[in-house]
């Protein structure tokens, strides 16, 4: 059986969580009126704001003992020195290597990788630097338009939120598309809007062997095929970030077109490998390099400062708080900026992939809850929405709010008044969660209205808000490359420490494999022309019945 729910720290913490459980925020800020000054970490442009938490300082105090007790500093060494942290597949986990900016070498087995990654770095820039000006050209000699990055999860989710987010800086010469689903209609809807002359295919797939991304990928090349009718076309066409050269040349991809991708990246951290090709291509290498400094800047933040100044521990450590002493097991991630609309999709893969474990790192199972539920939408669509039942549900359901101070775009009344009403919702958002209204309160603005009596006795109940919900803030000056990187890397190792506390391998993902062992298994079965029985009864009378139909 797991142990850190045994441990002296989670007892306290027990014992803290009956006293303080009833407690208001109200009465917290009420009594202290430095909360802000005491809950807040600032990180250059980067303010963390967790005074709207159900915390006190003995809170914050047995949760640290708690990340100490769970060795959490120990862990965080073994992580940054390359140790093979993710031991039920024999890897380490060294994201952290491809931003590495300072170009300290980092050891694996002895030998440093600092030099694989620098490679390959320069091998994206100067590919990028010939697709964006047109010295890279398709089989009839036009310059590339579209950039269709064709992957799945982790490289297709992270590429996908960091272009989206980046779209200001992206040029207006080529368009990038993603496609990760098996659904035909992915891949369909996408080719519809490229020219076969001008696209140009990224196929991310560490083994080129991911029934998806390959699907998707033959798909792709006999749409190519079709148009250019010439297998030499597929060289000027298609690229691969893949570790499996004879099957990326099986393909018909030049060598020189393959992108190397080390078994020591796990999909949803790779992001910052060459898996990032398509963000290089539509923003440049130059910026992708600044992506990759906001990163390197939180790993040093994380791997150097105290616990209790360090945001991505006080994130976890928060997060912990709630599942397993509030019971809390929902976390919404709500970004005020249009950009960052796929970034609740992406960390909802980040953490759910991570921590979404029932069984602990000595083979056993956990006593207690581990990963939470986790959701989002881009502010203010999500406020007409679920807002409703996160300011008046049964559920209590912490958030994230994500807010840049400056928008890339000038709109409205003095150029900025679509952003200030913006960064109005944002913060009353947070504040309204925590006050909540009372009875008295709802009472008293009825009234003001003039309503008869029975109407405001009638209202009242459902104009009230118990409040006392929590919230944390992150405001950034702007959303940049830098600026994007360092939020990644924020909630990248947010999740390695909660990871860390909960005993969890946070680096595997067998959950996603079993599914895809099982459709092994039933597509022979949907091709077979004889009637299925051997699953149970529901699954043969599925597969027979859509043999039936189909």
């Amino acid at each position: 059986m797991s142990t850190i729910n045994k441990s002296s720290s989670w007892k306290a913490l027990n014992n803290h969580f009956e006293k303080i459980k009833l407690t208001h925020m109200r009465d917290l800020f009420d009594n202290d009126g430095d909360r802000f000054n005491k809950y807040h970490i600032q990180y250059e442009d980067f303010l963390v704001d967790f005074s709207k938490n159900r915390i006190t300082d003995e809170t914050l105090d047995l949760l640290v003992s708690l990340a100490k007790e769970a060795k959490l500093e120990d862990w965080r060494d073994r992580l940054f020195s390359g140790e093979k942290i993710n031991f039920t597949e024999n890897r380490s986990a060294l994201h952290i290597a491809l931003r590495n900016r300072s170009n300290k070498p980092i050891l694996l087995d002895g030998k440093d990788i600092m030099p694989n990654v620098n490679k390959v770095l320069a091998q994206m820039k100067s590919f990028s630097n010939d697709v964006r000006s047109g010295k890279a050209q398709g089989y009839t000699g036009k310059k590339i338009k579209s950039v269709v990055n064709i992957g799945i999860g982790g490289s297709d989710l992270g590429p996908a939120m960091v272009c989206d987010a980046l779209k200001s800086y992206g040029t207006k010469d080529i368009i990038p598309h993603f496609v990760s689903n098996i659904d035909g209609a992915d891949i369909a809807q996408t080719l519809e809007l490229c020219d076969p002359e001008t696209t140009l295919f990224i196929i991310a797939s560490k083994t080129f062997t991911t029934q998806e991304t390959m699907t998707n990928a033959y798909s792709a090349r006999s749409w190519l095929l079709k148009y250019l009718k010439n297998q030499e076309s597929i060289k000027n066409h298609f690229v691969a970030i893949s570790t499996n050269e004879a099957a990326v040349e099986k393909f018909g991809i030049s060598k020189d077109n393959m992108f190397e991708f080390w078994d020591w990246v796990g999909g949803r951290y790779s992001l910052w490998s060459a898996i990032g090709l398509s963000i290089a291509i539509f923003i440049g290498m130059e910026k992708f390099e600044q992506l990759l400094d906001g990163a390197h800047d939180i790993d040093n933040h994380f791997k150097d400062a105290p616990l209790h100044e360090n945001i991505p521990v006080m994130l976890a450590l928060i997060g912990v708080w709630y599942i397993n002493f509030f019971k809390l097991n929902t976390h919404a991630v709500l970004p005020y900026d249009q950009g960052l609309s796929l970034f609740p999709s992406y960390l909802q893969q980040a953490d759910m992939e991570s921590n979404g474990k029932f069984i602990d790192r000595n083979g056993e199972k956990i006593q207690y809850h581990s990963g939470p539920i986790l959701w989002g939408e881009s502010g203010t669509n999500g406020q007409h929405a679920f807002y409703q039942l996160i300011h008046q549900g049964t559920e209590v359901i912490p958030s994230d709010f994500i807010m840049p101070i400056h928008s890339h775009y000038s709109i409205g009344n003095n150029g900025n008044e679509h952003h200030k009403i913006l960064i109005a919702n944002f913060i009353a958002q947070t504040q309204s969660l925590m006050m909540g209204k009372t009875d008295k309160e709802a009472r008293a603005e009825l009234k003001n209205q003039g309503l008869d009596e029975n109407i405001i006795k009638t209202l009242t109940p459902h104009k009230t808000f118990e409040g006392n919900r929590p919230s944390t803030s992150i405001l950034f000056d702007k959303l940049t490359p830098k600026s994007l990187g360092r939020l990644i890397a924020i909630y990248e190792h947010k999740i390695f420490t909660q990871g860390v506390i909960w005993n969890i391998n946070s680096f595997d993902q067998w959950g996603v494999e079993y599914g895809k062992q099982i459709a092994k298994l039933v597509l022979p079965k949907l091709i077979d022309p004889n009637e299925t029985s051997g699953f149970d009864s529901s699954t043969n009378n599925l597969i027979n019945y859509t043999k039936k139909n189909i």
